[in-house]
């Protein structure tokens, strides 16, 4: 039992040290595509600052940048783009010192009339999804057709809505206003939803703990005052009979004396 609780433990101790800090790379606006001229700030939510997270992006015309070298202003773990072009299009993420990297996202930037806004972030299996067709002046809420990996899907006011979305709906997506022109096409991830597993065997190994601390703590109390009252039980000595059970005894006798002389 002692040599299995040991090596609980190294385990609990290993799966703390060997955890590794993590990030998330946000966009706002929250939008996969986005109008020259715009502003954009990128941010690396961290577990732990002391990690060091910094924007990093992939371009056609540079590798794995860093925010402030050549590109965005720096501000921490966030990166701030002032005025977006678009040779800023690309793939973003977040990278600690450590070698570490976040989620990525893929921004594409248009110097053209019309946008569609799709989501930067994959979607989750079940989760409704809504697209806007947008353009750069107003008015935004014109007739558009959407379109899905270049076959149309309907033909509506400004904006379509995909209710629980799964697999099949993953794909390339685009808009076009008549008049405005076509937006870019992006790419839209859905992921599957996680099934609930096991906790873990040092999870299972606390709570054993726990109810047995908890079992003492609640019940040991009755336990050592029963052993104790056993104990003070058996160790009391045997009481003389008493005078009215002695009387009791000889007044019985006589009764089988009686009856015996009477009998015969």
């Amino acid at each position: 039992m002692e040599g299995t609780c040991l090596l609980c433990l190294l385990s609990l101790t290993s799966l703390l040290c060997c955890t590794s800090d993590s990030a998330g790379l946000t966009v706002s606006p929250s939008s996969s595509q986005l109008f020259e001229g715009a502003s954009v700030s990128l941010s690396c939510e961290e577990d732990d600052s002391s990690a060091g997270w910094r924007l990093r992006r992939n371009t056609t015309r540079e590798t794995r940048t860093q925010c402030g070298a050549g590109w965005g202003r720096s501000a921490g773990s966030s990166c701030n783009i002032s005025y977006i072009v678009p040779w800023d299009s690309g793939v973003y993420w977040c990278e600690s010192r450590e070698g570490a990297t976040s989620n990525s996202i893929s921004i594409t930037v248009t110097g053209g009339a019309v946008i569609l806004q799709s989501p930067v972030l994959p979607v989750m299996e079940g989760h409704d999804v809504t697209l806007h067709c947008k353009t750069k002046t107003p008015p935004s809420n014109l007739p558009a057709a959407f379109y899905k990996d270049g076959s149309l899907i309907t033909e509506t006011t400004g904006h379509m809505t995909i209710h629980h979305v799964d697999k099949s709906d993953e794909g390339l997506y685009s808009c076009d206003i008549r008049g405005h022109g076509e937006s870019p096409r992006s790419w839209i991830t859905v992921t599957e939803r996680t099934p609930t597993t096991a906790p873990p065997p040092y999870s299972t190994f606390l709570q054993l703990v726990f109810f047995l601390i908890r079992y003492l703590v609640v019940f040991s109390p009755y336990f050592i005052s029963t052993v104790l009252m056993v104990s003070l039980y058996r160790q009391r000595p045997t009481a003389p009979s008493t005078q009215a059970e002695q009387r009791l005894a000889e007044d019985s006798d006589d009764i089988v004396a009686v009856s015996t002389e009477h009998h015969f």
